[in-house]
């Protein structure tokens, strides 16, 4: 038998986030803080509407594009809160979460050998779609103190002659920072003037903190024409397992993305977009509520890596802490699996986000209070534990 797999494929690493929460399934008394999911449900509204498009027979194929009463309220939506305008009929795709749009927007661009700019530390996903797509990933290294913000003398130093996509996400997943109006304007400048193709990774958007609005790079000038925004309803809206995403973009690239959508997927899930009409219409009060409560949360956790004398970045968006253990001499990986193993908790070590992130893990707060409070009661018996061995050394 010839060999069935495509050696792409195979040289693609599994997911580093996944490994440990198939460990931690088999493992009952666990606390697992590794998973990137809001534990609220849904609002009961928008699954009020999912219910009632059933019962009124709305379960048909929609348009590939989605519905577009929904794709109408999100341009607006946007155009309202971001200030960056696109068309509902020609530059928008409802898509089946926001990997998705991710994914469709690297196939509709690359060409075999271009390059695709990629800080890091990032979402696992970014690096294998781009390979995936036939593109060549190259990563740059952000800074602990450059609070992980892309500079622009780091994208500069990146580029080549055959650069062409820069992916931002921001806030960031895995470590919550966030890129002001200020930030992102030399980013923008050098994208105009490499003529650089932005895919901005914006699910994070609405957990922010803190005095200053997430900015869209694609509300900046000359960045409209050449901005692929990346968003849906899985983070703000508590909407995960309805698999709901979207893109913006510009017609030219939208065009082709719904190409690859129509061929792959059809559409998007008809229930939970008729749900998601109503999270964008009636939810923003279920995202403050939200909110406040990560905030809440990840006040928390920062005093408490303080109070411990870990160091600990601050996040001002998404719900993760990125806390740093170099200072235990262990990897990522060894730390991770030690902490689970002897404390029975479950984290995810940095490295799984590019190699940059050596040295961190990624600690999610979409969980109780309860929860985080024994879970940092175990971290600390643990790392007073290691640092009883290396004294004693």
């Amino acid at each position: 038998m010839k060999n069935p797999l495509s050696n792409t494929v195979v040289q693609i690493k599994p997911s580093g986030i996944r490994k440990f929460f198939d460990i931690v399934s088999e493992m009952p008394e666990a606390i697992s803080l590794g998973v990137g999911e809001p534990d609220f449900d849904t609002p009961w509204h928008i699954c009020d509407e999912g219910i009632y498009s059933l019962e009124k027979g709305k379960t048909f194929y929609t348009s590939n594009s989605g519905l577009l009463e929904l794709r109408t309220e999100i341009c607006k939506w946007y155009e309202q809160k971001y200030e960056v305008h696109f068309d509902p009929r020609k530059e928008c795709l409802i898509t089946v979460g926001g990997s998705e749009g991710i994914d469709l927007a690297l196939r509709a661009m690359i060409n075999p050998g271009d390059e695709v700019i990629i800080p890091e530390p990032c979402y696992v996903s970014y690096l294998p779609c781009v390979e995936l797509a036939g593109g060549v990933p190259v990563s740059i290294p952000l800074k602990n103190e450059n609070q992980f913000k892309l500079k622009p003398e780091e994208l500069l130093d990146a580029l080549t002659e055959k650069s062409k996509i820069l992916i931002l996400s921001y806030p960031n997943n895995p470590t919550g920072a966030v890129m002001t109006r200020e930030d992102l304007l030399p980013i923008a400048e050098i994208a105009v003037e490499k003529d650089l193709i932005v895919i901005s990774d914006e699910i994070y958007s609405e957990l922010t903190y803190g005095t200053e609005k997430h900015c869209s790079i694609g509300s900046l000038p000359g960045m409209a024409e050449r901005t692929v925004i990346v968003n849906g309803f899985s983070k703000a809206y508590a909407m995960t397992g309805w698999r709901l995403g979207y893109a913006l973009a510009p017609a030219l690239i939208a065009e082709q993305m719904t190409k690859i959508h129509q061929f792959a997927i059809m559409c998007a899930p008809t229930t939970s977009q008729y749900a998601a009409v109503n999270a964008i219409r009636e939810g923003d009060k279920d995202i403050e509520r939200m909110r406040q409560s990560y905030d809440k949360r990840r006040r928390f956790l920062m005093k408490q890596f303080e109070e411990l004398g870990l160091p600990c970045f601050e996040p001002f968006g998404a719900f993760y802490v990125f806390p740093c253990i170099r200072e235990f001499g262990l990897t990522s990986d060894e730390f991770a699996n030690r902490l689970l193993q002897e404390e029975k908790l479950a984290v995810v070590p940095g490295n799984a986000f590019g190699d940059c992130g050596e040295g961190f893990l990624r600690i999610s707060y979409a969980y109780s209070i309860d929860e985080l409070r024994e879970a940092m009661g175990r971290i600390e018996r643990f790392i007073t534990k290691l640092r009883n061995e290396k004294s004693s050394c």
